[in-house]
Order: C-alpha cells, then sequence, then structure tokens
C-alpha cells in the first residue's frame, strides 16, 4: 500500500512470544505477494470460527507484530495488517481486516480495527474508504438467532 508512515516505535518483546508474532510475520509476507482477491480468501477461510477480537487483543497483536519485523514497524502496511491478524487468530479471536483508499491525497491503506475503529493506526475513522473487508464475523453471525 502506499500509506506514508514514521515507523513504529518497536518495543522489546519476550522471547516466549516471538515465534508466534515470527510466524504470522513470515506467513503474511508469503500471502502479500497474492492477487488481492487470493489474500481475502485466505483470510476469510483463516477467520472461520474465531471470536471477534478486543482493541486489546489486536493492539497487542499489533505491537508484537511490530516488534519483530523492521518491514511491518515502517511502510509495510499490508504485511503488518495481515499479520496482526494471523496473529489474533492463532490466539482464536479476529479483528476485521481492512484495505481502503483516500482521494485527497490519494493513499491506499490496510489495517485491523475493532468495533469500527482502527487500532494502532494514525488514522481517523473513516478517513479511508474501506475497500476490502474481511470482518470478524459475518452479519448472520454477529446477531443472536432468534426462533418462535
Amino acid at each position: 500500500m502506499s500509506q506514508p508512515m514514521v515507523p513504529a516505535t518497536r518495543s522489546r518483546l519476550p522471547l516466549r512470544r516471538r515465534p508466534a508474532a515470527l510466524l504470522a510475520t513470515v506467513t503474511a509476507r508469503l500471502i502479500v505477494t497474492l492477487r488481492p482477491h487470493r489474500i481475502r480468501r485466505i483470510l476469510s477461510v483463516v477467520r472461520r470460527g474465531a471470536a471477534p477480537a478486543t482493541t486489546g487483543q489486536a493492539l497487542a497483536s499489533r505491537e508484537a507484530v511490530v516488534a519483530v519485523s523492521a518491514r511491518c514497524a515502517g511502510e509495510g502496511c499490508l504485511q503488518r495488517s495481515v499479520a496482526t491478524a494471523l496473529l489474533c487468530r492463532m490466539r482464536g479471536v479476529w479483528p476485521d481486516w481492512c484495505t481502503g483508499v483516500r482521494t485527497a491525497p490519494f493513499r491506499a491503506h490496510a489495517w485491523v480495527e475493532v468495533d469500527g475503529l482502527p487500532v494502532g493506526e494514525p488514522h481517523r475513522p473513516g478517513e479511508y474508504q474501506r475497500m476490502m473487508v474481511v470482518p470478524a464475523a459475518l452479519p448472520e453471525e454477529r446477531r443472536p438467532e432468534r426462533r418462535p
């Protein structure tokens, strides 16, 4: 994507948490080389059965990914967002994974959000027009089923 940003502050990650973050980052690196419809299809399959993530869970995953990858800490927003979603999934949850654009000036970006709010991102909600989303739960899964 083309979202310019200042590299995120990289904190040190405890050794026991590094393998999962590294696995998510490497897997994301492979996934982001695919065409957009394949990325969406893969992420849609991976998210099945996951509970919606909380903001804290998504932020912790994002911080872990940034801590182990200089690319994810910098301008690699697509890889960072996919790795964050994958790390959340390893923990049994899933945030909304989004890609989008804005027009003035043109920018493309990828991020994760929880309850419609971007997690760990400098942009405001609604600043980008969402183009592709892999939601935490499909609309029919979010509502409890009512039977007469």
